[in-house]
């Protein structure tokens, strides 16, 4: 688990305990114990634990504020794989809340509860109305209680696409028939941008492979592309069921990321004005980014350059995602005065900025400035392994293919690999 962004608040065990404790009418901000109990998730003890446990059984769920701290306690409990708390969590599955009900089912499945009468109560859940079903049935899949199958069959059909998508990919774990796990990849081109991140999951958790050159066409981030490639890597190359030669060109096709690689889900119908498409950059959905980032290629080539520095100043550079995009649009457009921007940002090491640092690596081998070669291998240090990937390929595209020789016997079977190391020599030393 990428823990990266747990730690931001600075509090110790004792005082975000202490704020857990506080009636919530003392706290100067109701959002304090919000935060302790989110703090907590950095404090796997006991003490932490109870302090979870009284947030959830002190708090008066008709009020608003207590309501949101429950449901965050119970969270944080499941990322702490609090077993003892259990009875707790399981009491909170008749909530009225629908929102406790759904973190309390993912707790539950954090936790790895195998206790079938636990796993029944979740079953039943699906029978309940106004759930939210896909967390239910995400949770009964990974556990493996194949009892809900009728009971997930009947979601094959539901409007929701999330939903759906899991519905689905359980129905085909449980069975064994995948013969129904098209209309899951299909969903990879959905409009909706939760049911395109849905399904990526749900062909993670199926162990579907066949799906990985379609995983990176899928216009996500690259963080959902990444992690899904290199799930499904770390599960299948070991046990033989696909190669690293099979992963590999899908793998590079999402660390650059080009949006020609990419299958659109949006379109415009009039070529808009530059302004609009740079504000696109600033979206949540990275669908509509993608569509933005191919105009600004296509389109805007000679203005885009000048354009994109002036966002960046104005916002760009506090906004990760449009940060990301940029960083990206400086390679692609070949434009030389970003050199140094580029470099201040490969090393960038504020958490939410971790994906442009990968951007960063890509853009500087495309500029072709062989001055980036010392900055890059300063990165192959880097525990963080996609960061260390594009650092190679950048290198490579810049001429330096001695890098391959420091990485030759890394900790990371995916970076010996793509060193030139032999398969069968590393699989034994993972």
């Amino acid at each position: 688990m990428d823990k990266r962004f747990f730690n931001l608040f600075g509090l110790t065990e004792a005082q975000a305990i202490a704020i857990i404790d506080s009636p919530i009418e003392q706290l100067e901000d109701p959002s304090d114990k919000y935060i302790a109990v989110s703090h907590l998730i950095n404090f796997p003890t006991e003490t932490s634990i109870a302090a979870l446990v009284r947030a959830i059984e002190t708090s008066n769920p008709d009020e608003l504020d207590e309501r949101i701290v429950r449901r965050k306690a119970i969270e944080s409990l499941g990322r702490l794989q609090a077993e003892s708390a259990l009875p707790v969590i399981r009491k909170c599955l008749q909530d009225d809340d629908m929102y406790t009900v759904e973190n309390s089912v993912w707790s539950i499945g954090e936790i790895g509860v195998k206790d079938p009468e636990i796993l029944e109560e979740v079953a039943q859940l699906l029978e309940k109305p106004g759930q939210i079903y896909r967390v239910i049935i995400h949770t009964l899949a990974n556990a493996d209680y194949k009892p809900a199958l009728e009971r997930v069959a009947k979601f094959t059909e539901a409007a929701d696409e999330p939903t759906r998508s899991a519905a689905i990919a359980t129905v085909c774990r449980f069975t064994g028939d995948y013969s129904q796990i098209t209309k899951v990849i299909a969903l990879l081109q959905s409009s909706n941008v939760n049911a395109r991140r849905g399904c990526i999951q749900d062909l993670i958790d199926s162990r579907y492979y066949e799906a990985i050159p379609d995983i990176a066409r899928c216009p996500v981030s690259l963080v959902f592309r990444l992690r899904a490639i290199r799930m499904l890597a770390d599960a299948g190359v070991p046990s033989g069921a696909i190669t690293f030669a099979e992963v590999q060109p899908y793998l590079e096709q999402v660390l650059r990321d080009h949006p020609n690689e990419l299958s659109l889900v949006h379109e415009y119908d009039v070529v808009p004005v530059l302004n609009f498409v740079l504000s696109e950059l600033y979206q949540t959905d990275f669908g509509r980014c993608y569509l933005a980032t191919k105009t600004l290629l296509d389109v805007y080539s000679q203005q885009a350059p000048e354009a994109l520095q002036a966002s960046y100043t104005d916002q760009g550079h506090n906004d990760y995602g449009a940060h990301y995009h940029i960083m990206k649009l400086f390679g692609w457009l070949k434009y030389a005065p970003a050199y140094d921007l580029l470099i201040e940002n490969l090393h960038n090491r504020e958490p939410q900025f971790q994906k442009s640092r990968t951007a960063c690596a890509i853009a500087l081998g495309e500029l072709g400035d062989k001055r980036a070669i010392e900055e890059l291998r300063l990165c192959l240090s880097t525990k963080v392994w996609d960061l260390k990937y594009a650092v190679l390929m950048a290198l490579e595209k810049l001429g330096d293919t001695s890098a391959r020789e420091v990485v030759a016997n890394d900790d990371d079977w995916l970076i010996r690999l793509r060193a030139g190391k032999d398969a069968h020599s590393t699989r034994d030393k993972r």
